[in-house]
């Protein structure tokens, strides 16, 4: 490789993006799949607690570090009725769900869902149905869940035997409310009214919550990005987070057109920003709304298997797709870009946790196992705390199909200041060649390279199963090194996740 290959970066510890607010790192349960009943919850796994909840799934999740799981949906709360899912088991109804055309038993719903969140320790992002009900399903659902005690909805909760109020702070308003495919969709004016009104009594009922309305479901939208200014001109005094959603897929087989998708993801958070700003210019406001990335992730491998499954059955295998390791590396890239904007996104869920669309794969009275993307995730949320360092990166460039000069670099620094310690996430997006890696730490007057975590395999498709779920696995032989200039040089191997774990002082 020539010299004019080598990539760089420079950090200052007073240039600043942000703080990451630790629910950047979120995740995402909904009744879909298997990601609740065969999932989560599994009360004739050999390895299932008391209340059914999977023992090897919660070390998983556990090992992630989670702070904030979104529940229960999704599309599938855009017709759920929360009531049917409190109260004895025995009373609770079946119901068709039009969302995703399966049957819903009801045998897990919101007090068995927080009973989870302890155990897996981590909070819950609530959302409210506001496609088939409205403001007053959403506020009578927040007094149950929220206020101590004293009044009817309250007092039910208790005689469920949960005497104090779960006092869950964030609450989803709605989901994907532009989309024809969702239960009760609506116009951006009819939402933002809607949205406005929930937030408006939700509020009163517990003023100490945060609100999140619904941005566009993705930038293939036709009403993007109009439906995020006329969402905001009507809720905008009572809302403190806009939603975005995104997936990537390969389905053309274009790897390298694949891992730029992300540049993509940098616009969308962009051009989000910047609607967010005009609204608050015109209102002459003073709150700035941040931004929830509350779905996101790859999602293309499982759509003809979904095509072929039978309606009207209970937790069938759906959105089950399989990760190889190019979809760790753009998953990477992804956490890149969230963190890149840390002072405006500060909430984001990786949809999902478990066998839907997720890190985790379990087998129904079987194992569980960490797919591809689960390493990259994790060790974003676990290194990945502190403040955002302003990265100045000078990488070669690539054009792809659908962008142009995409960096074969995408990296991010951050700085915790606490532990004494900052880690740099890098993907190396060159599929052919390694690349050398230079990080200037000019402000910091001593450093040490305390590990250099790498992932990597020569075949793109590999994936972990069952029978193999260690083929795709992170290592620590990187090869990141102080020099006598005070920089550090390493080698970020081809079609490779890197963290670079360094000690200040």
């Amino acid at each position: 490789m020539t010299t004019k290959n080598k990539a760089s970066m420079i950090v200052d510890k007073d240039f600043r993006v942000g703080e990451v607010d630790k629910r950047i790192y979120g995740s995402f349960i909904e009744h879909l799949g298997r990601a609740v009943y065969g999932g989560i919850y599994e009360p004739d796994h050999p390895g299932a607690d008391e209340q059914g909840f999977r023992s090897d799934v919660l070390e998983l999740v556990k090992g992630l570090d989670v702070p904030i799981v979104r529940y229960p949906g999704g599309n599938f709360v855009s017709g759920y009725n929360w009531e049917d899912g409190v109260g004895p088991k025995e009373l609770r109804p079946r119901k068709l769900d039009l969302a995703w055309r399966t049957v819903e038993p009801n045998w897990v719903g919101l007090n068995e869902f927080m009973d989870w969140c302890k155990k897996a320790n981590t909070e819950a992002m609530m959302a409210v149905n506001l496609g088939t009900r409205g403001p007053d399903e959403a506020r009578n659902l927040l007094e149950y869940a929220n206020h101590p005690a004293g009044s009817y909805w309250s007092d039910l909760r208790a005689s469920h035997g949960y005497a104090k109020p779960h006092a869950i702070k964030t609450w989803c308003l709605g989901n994907e409310m532009d989309g024809p495919w969702q239960m009760g969709s609506k116009t951006a004016y009819e939402y933002g009214r809607i949205a406005n009104e929930a937030a408006k009594v939700m509020r009163w009922t517990d003023p100490t919550i945060e609100l999140v309305a619904c941005g566009s479901s993705s930038i293939q939208m036709a009403t993007y990005p109009e439906w995020e200014a006329t969402v905001l001109e009507q809720a905008y005094e009572n809302v403190d987070y806009l939603s975005l959603h995104q997936y990537y897929g390969n389905r053309d087989g274009d790897t390298a057109n694949f891992l730029a998708q992300s540049v993509g993801m940098d616009s969308f958070i962009h051009t989000v920003i910047s609607v967010c700003d005009y609204i608050q210019a015109k209102k002459r406001g003073k709150k700035k709304i941040h931004l929830s990335f509350d779905e996101w992730n790859v999602w293309f491998h499982s759509n003809e298997q979904d095509s072929k499954l039978e309606p009207w059955t209970i937790a069938p295998p759906q959105l089950e797709d399989i990760y190889n390791h190019e979809d760790a590396l753009l998953v990477g890239c992804m956490l890149i870009s969230l963190l890149k904007r840390a002072d405006r996104v500060k909430m984001a869920c990786m949809a999902q946790l478990v066998n839907v669309i997720a890190p985790i794969m379990t087998e129904n009275g079987g194992a569980a196992w960490k797919q591809t993307i689960y390493y990259p995730y994790m060790h974003a949320s676990v290194f990945g705390r502190g403040t955002v360092l302003v990265p100045l990166v000078k990488s070669p460039k690539y054009d792809s199909k659908d962008f142009t000069d995409v960096p074969y670099l995408e990296s991010v620094a951050v700085y915790n200041e606490q532990l004494g310690e900052v880690t740099v996430f890098a993907v190396n997006r060159h599929l052919d060649e390694e690349l050398p890696f230079e990080i200037d730490l000019r402000s910091f007057e001593q450093s040490r390279v305390i590990e250099h975590i790498v992932l990597e395999s020569d075949d793109l498709k590999a994936v972990n199963t069952a029978k193999e779920p260690n083929r795709v696995k992170p290592h620590v032989g990187g090869n990141a090194a102080q020099t006598d200039a005070g920089k550090i040089e390493a080698t970020l191997p081809k079609a490779s996740w890197n963290v670079i774990r360094v000690k200040i002082g």
